[in-house]
């Protein structure tokens, strides 16, 4: 860990963290420039920026769409590879980066697209506009993009018991020592091990391929059903994700779905 602003008190399944106690980096686009890589990065002794610092921890990115587009597609390096690489003139860089990213955004420039209390002020092209700063390479690398719908008063107000937190890390814990009774976590199988760990059937595959190609799903993306589907069979002590598990993990995938129009 190469800097602590908070700690966290919660392990990411799918992350390579080991310690409970994590960093976690809020980035902000107004005051974030390629500072994100690396500070001082056209400077001759670059240092790590806020990808590395988040090492082993979470990055936060309010307003995703509001990022410029150089910062989004430098986000993809890290989140294949775990690591940051930098190379200049007189020297070359590696910085660790492995770790979770946690982004938020709105529907649209106003916010309220899908709103039923509050109508859409935004044009069709505006829309398009603002949807198509997150490139498909980028979405490919996200595994789960999920609606948060805006809950009405008497939701927010409701006195409702969910599960515990104390419940929560209990099966988190319980599949994160299945995944390493494997040999690795989730996150770092192979595609090969990643196949052979999730062991479909011929029915099971050929269900899959025909989804993938309605959605027009990429080859990355696929693995990243894959390993969603088998984190969900882990949670619930299952040896193998079945087709449950496959239909909630496309269903994880919303905003490959609502881009391509599918």
């Amino acid at each position: 860990m190469l800097n602590k602003t908070r700690p966290v008190a919660s392990i990411a399944i799918n992350s390579v963290a080991l310690n409970p106690v994590q960093t976690t980096i809020i980035a902000r686009y107004y005051a974030l420039r390629v500072a994100l890589i690396a500070e001082n990065d056209s400077g001759s002794k670059p240092k790590p920026g806020e990808i590395s610092l988040a090492h082993h921890g979470v990055l936060f990115l309010d307003e995703l769409p509001e990022f410029s587009r150089h910062v989004l597609e430098v986000l993809r390096q890290p989140l294949e590879t775990g690591e940051i690489h930098l190379a200049r003139a007189s020297h070359e860089r590696r910085y660790p980066a492995q770790f979770q990213l946690v982004a938020a955004m709105n529907p649209c420039p106003c916010g309220h697209l899908g709103d039923p209390r509050q109508r859409c002020q935004c044009t069709a092209s505006q829309i398009q506009r603002y949807q198509a700063r997150l490139s498909g390479p980028l979405l490919d690398r996200i595994d789960l993009q999920v609606e948060v719908p805006a809950l009405p008063p008497e939701q927010l107000t409701a006195q409702t018991q969910g599960e515990s937190s104390e419940a929560v890390r209990e099966r988190v814990m319980a599949a994160r020592e299945r995944q390493m009774a494997r040999g690795a976590l989730n996150s770092q199988l192979s595609g090969k091990a990643l196949e052979a760990a999730c062991a479909l059937n011929d029915e099971e595959r050929a269900w899959l391929a025909g989804v993938l190609e309605k959605l027009k799903l990429s080859a990355r993306a696929y693995h990243r059903v894959l390993r969603v589907a088998l984190t969900l069979a882990d949670l619930q002590g299952e040896p193998k994700p079945t087709q449950p598990h496959l239909i909630e993990a496309i269903g994880y995938r919303q905003l490959d779905r609502m881009l391509k129009g599918t």
